[in-house]
């Protein structure tokens, strides 16, 4: 369809990608005023993201980051793809991809002193993650390798999505002790690299604002080096 409205013949590369932020983020709102204020917010918040995934070695490449507002909410967004299919995840890739989702709180914390709402859904899939991890897939010491809570086949009114809890009120304040372990351990990394390397974000963040949409090919210039992962990071057994 993209294809045909742009009087193309085939489809290429730039109508795939248009076709995956679609579904990724929604179509392009450009009508949508964001004044130059909020407008920097998202353009930290995202850079904040892109520089936490590219600075951790487990995390899937930066494809792309702009600032164009898509869909119903998203007023910016930063597009990770795999190199290759996974079926898999490690207990590290989980740390490195929760601290990349992090990185944009973060850096509206360090750069203007305050947090603001933009990053509700990256919490919400933060918490899930961490959730998952402490009781779908016994990733934490504390409560080891058992699965906590069984799963409904179908969810019933007042389930939480089909899950039943079946522990104790003592192993669902050590469930949450752990998950917030998980996150804010997350957090400390992504603190660490932004703070580390805050002439890298505000660099990233200039750029954003100038020119709205940086693909991944971009980032070396711009941060002045070969993007690699930062290899001496490293969170619970293994080390975003």
């Amino acid at each position: 369809l993209l294809a045909a409205r742009r009087n193309k013949d085939r489809v290429e590369t730039d109508e795939l990608n248009e076709a995956v932020e679609r579904v990724v983020a929604g179509p392009q709102r450009r009508s949508r005023l964001i004044g130059p204020k909020e407008r920097q917010v998202i353009a930290y918040h995202e850079s904040g993201h892109a520089l936490v995934a590219l600075s951790l070695p487990f995390t899937d490449p930066v494809h792309k980051i702009s600032i164009v507002p898509r869909g119903i909410a998203a007023l910016g967004y930063t597009l990770q793809m795999p190199t290759e299919d996974k079926y898999i995840t490690t207990q590290v890739e989980l740390e490195n991809r929760i601290s990349a989702l992090m990185g944009g709180r973060i850096a509206e914390k360090l750069v203007f002193g305050h947090v603001s709402t933009g990053a509700q859904n990256d919490l919400e899939k933060v918490s899930h993650l961490a959730r998952r991890m402490v009781c779908e897939f016994g990733m934490t010491e504390a409560l080891g390798p058992v699965s906590y809570g069984k799963k409904e086949g179908q969810v019933f009114l007042g389930k939480d999505l089909g899950h039943e809890k079946n522990y104790s009120e003592l192993t669902a304040q050590k469930i949450d002790e752990e998950v917030h372990t998980i996150v804010h351990r997350s957090m400390d990394i992504a603190l660490r690299i932004l703070t580390d390397r805050r002439r890298d974000l505000d660099a990233l963040a200039s750029a954003l604002l100038e020119r709205e949409v940086l693909e991944g090919s971009d980032l070396p210039a711009i941060l002045g080096q070969t993007v690699a992962p930062d290899t001496g990071q490293e969170t619970g057994t293994a080390q975003r």
